[in-house]
């Protein structure tokens, strides 16, 4: 999928956009009108130019896809789904699904955004006063003692070098975190976004079992509004394949187009993949063998959605616990540090 820019609207902003299309596309209000009145609401905003250029080209085509795909700071994944929506006739349903779709994605940011703040602040805090504590305070107790006249033994002296090694060591390994975590911030905001988690997916198990979710809940979504609006079965899965951001289920999707042109049925395809798990292969069989398949493909993409906004949750609960508990591993090694330093110069005493 073709990248585009980051600087566009917020999560919460495209839901609101989204929601308000919908409800301009259900009252029966012709969109050019519509998004000349959402253009002249937005005038005050940071991104009025966006609803301006959008209402202009709305005009100027008819077309709200050829509007949001002439501005790269509309996102791909919008402006794909806009375009199967209106290709398949139901762009109010389309503009409906996106408004959850960008409200679940901003509360889902939000949550990981509370629970990361408060440890990372806690941290960099203590780090701060035990960096202090290596940096100033141990060094102003041992000239303090020389200056008394003490020296240190040969235990005490291991002690403290001991612990002010081991202190700066742990520093520096917090250090290195940091940079990842900063340099893993930078790249998701750059057009490498997907490399990046693809290699994340490959890392950590659980964030691949939800990319691959959330991969078959835009497959079967896709497919139910194009099948439901008449499109032969190879376009509409040339269309779902462009609105993929998961190049295995991109793939997948290829394939089972390939199929298709082989002979094979579109059930026999679909479930020849590891696209869906074997109970939505069934329902895809039944589905298809009564003449559903719309309707069958539109409840595994319910499904999928809800049991990939579950995972999400928990995700999200366990990373504040996790977060804290490894804080409290560095802080309490680091401490250890201080505290062998402080034995090392005690013992002069």
């Amino acid at each position: 999928m073709k990248s585009r820019k980051k600087d566009g609207l917020s999560s919460a902003e495209l839901s609101s956009f989204c929601g308000q299309v919908a409800l301009i596309l259900e009252a029966g209000i012709p969109l050019y009108d519509g998004m000349e009145t959402l253009a002249g609401v937005g005038t005050n905003s940071d991104n009025a130019d966006l609803y301006t250029a959008a209402s202009r080209k709305v005009t100027a085509t008819g077309s709200l896809y050829e509007a949001l795909e002439a501005d790269e700071r509309w996102p791909r994944y919008l402006v794909e789904m806009v375009g199967i929506g209106e290709k398949s006739g139901q762009l109010d349903k389309v503009m409906r699904g996106l408004e959850g779709y960008y409200a679940r994605e901003d509360r889902i940011r939000s949550s990981i955004v509370g629970a990361v703040t408060y440890p990372v602040v806690l941290g960099v805090m203590l780090i701060v006063i035990v960096l202090i504590l290596l940096w100033r305070v141990l060094p102003v107790f041992n000239r303090v003692l020389n200056s008394m006249g003490i020296t240190m033994n040969q235990s005490g002296n291991a002690l403290l070098n001991v612990g002010t090694i081991l202190g700066w060591v742990v520093m520096a390994v917090v250090a290195v975190l940091l940079i990842a975590v900063l340099v893993f911030v930078i790249l998701m905001r750059t057009k490498h976004r997907a490399k990046v988690l693809n290699t994340l997916q490959h890392i950590v198990p659980s964030l691949h079992r939800l990319q691959k979710k959330l991969s078959a809940s835009r497959v079967a979504g896709v497919l139910s509004m194009m099948l439901a609006g008449g499109f032969p079965t190879g376009e509409a899965l040339t269309m779902t394949s462009a609105v993929l951001d998961d190049q295995d289920a991109a793939a997948q999707v290829d394939r089972i187009r390939r199929e298709l042109e082989n002979g094979q049925t579109f059930a026999e395809a679909l479930t020849g993949t590891e696209i869906f798990d074997e109970l939505q292969n069934r329902m895809i069989t039944m589905g298809s063998a009564t003449g559903r398949e719309d309707q069958v493909l539109s409840k595994i993409a319910s499904l999928n959605e809800e049991q990939a906004e579950e995972d999400i949750s928990r995700l999200v609960s366990i990373i504040e616990p996790t977060l804290v508990a490894l804080l409290a591993i560095i802080i309490g090694a680091v401490l250890l540090s201080v505290m062998m330093s402080m034995a090392g110069i005690l013992t002069n005493l």
